[in-house]
């Protein structure tokens, strides 16, 4: 190949690059400042959430369109006084070629409501935060990493991996996926009643509770209570391996 046909040709492949990250620009930011306690639903249909916990007093929210109809695709705030609510909408019809992803920062020590994260086509993360979480896939993995507070999560087709620093307060505590692996790690005095189930896939966990093999059915189940059983933990999949670890 010709040095000038070989100079083009790096430069068009540049160029492709180029204009390929302009694809993932931000294309929504808010700020908002929300009282402790306060609601935060982040919701997309294709593309992650993420959400870090930070250092900062803010809660940061930054969205990214990607796609050839993403000019198609609207993020909408429908935000108020004690609540953070993001979600996206679609046209109603014609091509909707578009995923949309978040990520979102929030003050590590205040505790808020992760009512509703999730996403229908993509993995949601959620690290370093404090309060009660609700996170949900339908086709992706879910990840909860160093919380304090109370944790739900699930995925339809996916695996969900969660570790709790610090279990306060007293409620139900569910994470499940129908074809995908479930671990969660929780501290050493883990305070609870405990369920466990799998149909198809082993199960293993390191607290005194007793495993049991299912008599007229394949699969394992474990039940017990730790403590003085303040909170609830049921731990389920389908088809895919289940565990309960001392952190």
């Amino acid at each position: 190949m010709r040095k000038d046909a070989l100079g083009m040709t790096v430069a068009a492949l540049l160029a492709v690059v180029i204009f390929g990250a302009t694809g993932l620009a931000e294309d929504f930011q808010r700020t908002y400042r929300l009282p402790a306690n306060g609601s935060i639903c982040i919701r997309t249909v294709s593309g992650e959430v993420r959400i870090q916990g930070y250092d900062g007093p803010n809660i940061v929210v930054e969205g990214f369109k990607v796609g050839r109809d993403r000019d198609r695709v609207e993020i909408v705030d429908m935000s108020g006084v004690d609540r953070v609510d993001v979600s996206v909408r679609y046209p109603e019809s014609g091509s909707n070629n578009a995923s949309v992803s978040f990520q979102v920062r929030v003050p590590r020590s205040i505790s808020y409501n992760f009512e509703n994260v999730r996403s229908v086509s993509g993995n949601v993360y959620l690290t370093d935060v404090t309060g009660q979480v609700r996170a949900v896939s339908v086709s992706g993995s879910v990840e909860v990493k160093n919380v304090s507070g109370l944790v739900s999560a699930a995925s339809t087709s996916g695996n969900v991996d969660v570790y709790i620093k610090k279990i306060e307060g007293s409620g139900d505590m569910k994470f499940s996926s129908i074809s995908g692996n479930v671990a969660v790690k929780a501290p050493p005095d883990l305070d609870a009643n405990v369920e466990m189930s799998t149909t198809s896939g082993s199960l293993a966990t390191d607290f005194p509770i007793e495993v049991h093999d299912r008599r007229y059915a394949p699969g394992r189940w474990a039940r017990g209570r730790l403590g003085t059983g303040a909170c609830s933990i049921r731990i389920t999949s389908v088809s895919g391996r289940v565990s309960l670890i001392r952190s």
